[in-house]
């Protein structure tokens, strides 16, 4: 590979999409400053679906909603990298294109979003009229508001079977409403609805798009509608979908100009757990869109995986720990289990 190369790193459009591509793009930069790099932004299945639910049964949904545009510029040579949010993904990969590389993981927690009671000038869960916006009862919350502490009958919109089910483990008798959009337009949704009183998004996209949940709970940052606070939820209650909050890298399997770049890109504790987590999805026969969840984290030499499944009846959960070296066989273990006690 010489200086006069132009390295083309394929990235959706959507804005959290472009700063991942960034992120990358920086990288590369730095690592090799006599090479030239740039984006090409390419529009997926999943960017014209802006109406489809993401909560539908994934047999009804294309597969590789947002990556499979991506891959075809790659396997056409039309761009030499991917970037991808990892969790979007599919696990079994055209037979000439890998997972190069993966960045190191950002938190991979999810934060609950809701109105601010005191922005509204109401009590807690009281309705507060505002013709302004139409909204006849919008409700407000204080700080540090827990899932539990929600009324029985709040909405929490989310289009995610994993957020739903575990939604409903925690509080019964809460609505879970489908949404759409990009992290903005859902906080908008929110600010702006009164049927909705929360909504739960990644705390990795929140940031990457340099948004942030101060320590008092507020949220602030550009596009952020006033009045919204966060609760950002611990994956001991709320387990984050397989690669949440990783930055995944594809690249042809049999382009030897690249294997250099991958290399210098991928953080190995990161790599280590998002196999595991991706091995107990493949194990388990699902695609992105299944209803499971796993988290798998680096402890001494030792990888912990914790991994659920909401397929059917009441929540199933499983966890096991093995040698750091050693992730496909744990993400399998940790299937294993699961399917037993289904």
């Amino acid at each position: 590979m010489t200086a006069r190369d132009t390295i083309a790193i394929a990235t959706r459009g959507s804005a959290l999409a472009q700063a991942q591509a960034h992120l990358v793009l920086a990288q590369c930069r730095a690592a090799f400053p006599r090479l030239r790099f740039e984006l090409r932004i390419i529009k997926t299945t999943g960017d014209k679906l802006q109406t489809a639910s993401m909560a539908r049964e994934s047999k009804d949904l294309p597969k590789g909603l947002f990556t499979k545009e991506l891959e075809v510029a790659l396997l056409k040579h039309k761009a030499d990298l991917a970037v991808h949010s990892l969790k979007d993904l599919p696990t079994d990969l055209p037979a000439a294109l890998r997972l190069g590389a993966v960045c190191k993981r950002a938190d991979a927690r999810d934060v609950l979003i809701y109105r601010d009671a005191d922005y509204l000038g109401v009590g807690e869960a009281e309705p507060a009229a505002d013709s302004r916006n139409g909204q006849a009862a919008r409700r407000g919350f204080r700080p540090n508001l827990a899932i539990q502490g929600l009324p029985a009958g709040a909405a929490v919109a989310t289009s995610s079977t994993r957020r739903k089910a575990q939604l409903l483990a925690h509080h019964p008798g809460l609505k879970v409403p489908d949404i759409r959009g990009n992290v903005v337009t859902r906080m908008r949704k929110l600010a702006e609805r009164a049927e909705l009183d929360a909504t739960v998004l990644a705390l990795a996209g929140i940031t990457r798009l340099n948004l942030r949940v101060t320590p008092q709970g507020r949220l602030e940052g550009d596009g952020v509608p006033d009045g919204l606070l966060g609760t950002i939820l611990d994956t001991e209650v709320m387990l984050p979908c397989v690669g949440q909050g990783a930055i995944g890298i594809e690249a042809r399997q049999d382009d030897e100009r690249l294997a250099e770049i991958c290399e210098r890109l991928n953080h190995f504790h990161t790599l280590q757990c998002v196999t595991a987590e991706r091995a107990f999805l493949a194990a388990m026969g699902g695609g992105c869109q299944s209803p499971v969840a796993a988290y798998a984290e680096v402890l001494g030499s030792q990888l912990r995986l914790r991994a659920a499944s909401f397929a059917s009846g009441p929540v199933r959960r499983a966890e096991a720990s093995g040698p750091i070296n050693n992730p496909l066989e744990l993400g399998r273990e940790v299937a294993a289990k699961l399917k037993d006690e289904g």
